[in-house]
């Protein structure tokens, strides 16, 4: 009866150990996206960024990689306008799309932050993966895309961020290129 006790007491304990731990991880709840319903996507600014993200990285030797999970973090800065998102779209290194992280466009209310995450075990990125985001607004804002990237090996921890580019939006390059390309023929 002593033992059956004593066992009681060890559970008990540490079951009281678990729960008030600060470690222990708590549910965070994900804000779903706001869709812009049937509002065409067409605003007086709109911009591509790239982000670069990183899935892994390579450690002493190139045959050694540490897994990393990535936060893509996307912050509409502005106290009074809001900031439209068309699309949030996953590359790998080879510059090969991945997955699409929304099926239609969204909108952040100001100072509203949306994150993505790619989990550590997700591999299919690489070391040179990255997202493309194509935004638009009413008036010329400053939003801020960056990730984050966290992982470990042992007991050396890992984090870093990186931040988006402004790249020139598709329709640009092929005109800029079909523009040059003319100008070469008429020399």
């Amino acid at each position: 009866m002593k033992k059956l006790v004593f066992i009681l007491l060890i559970v008990i304990g540490f079951q009281s150990c678990v729960q008030n731990n600060p470690l222990h991880p708590t549910e965070i709840k994900d804000v779903p996206a706001k869709t812009m319903g049937t509002i065409e996507f067409d605003f007086p600014v709109e911009e591509e960024v790239y982000v670069p993200i990183y899935s892994d990285i390579f450690h002493r030797t190139r045959d050694f990689k540490i897994l990393l999970a990535a936060t893509l973090s996307i912050r509409n800065t502005s106290k009074s306008d809001t900031l439209f998102i068309k699309e949030v779209d996953y590359y790998d290194s080879a510059g090969i799309f991945v997955r699409d992280y929304i099926k239609e466009p969204i909108y952040l209310n100001p100072l509203e932050t949306i994150d993505y995450v790619i989990d550590e075990e997700d591999e299919v990125g690489g070391s040179g993966a990255n997202f493309l985001i194509t935004w638009g607004a009413n008036k010329n804002l400053k939003p801020v895309f960056q990730a984050v990237m966290v992982g470990g090996i042992g007991q050396q921890g890992i984090t870093f961020t990186t931040e988006g580019t402004t790249v020139t939006p598709e329709k640009e390059i092929s005109k800029t290129v079909s523009d040059s390309t003319q100008r070469d023929r008429k020399k």
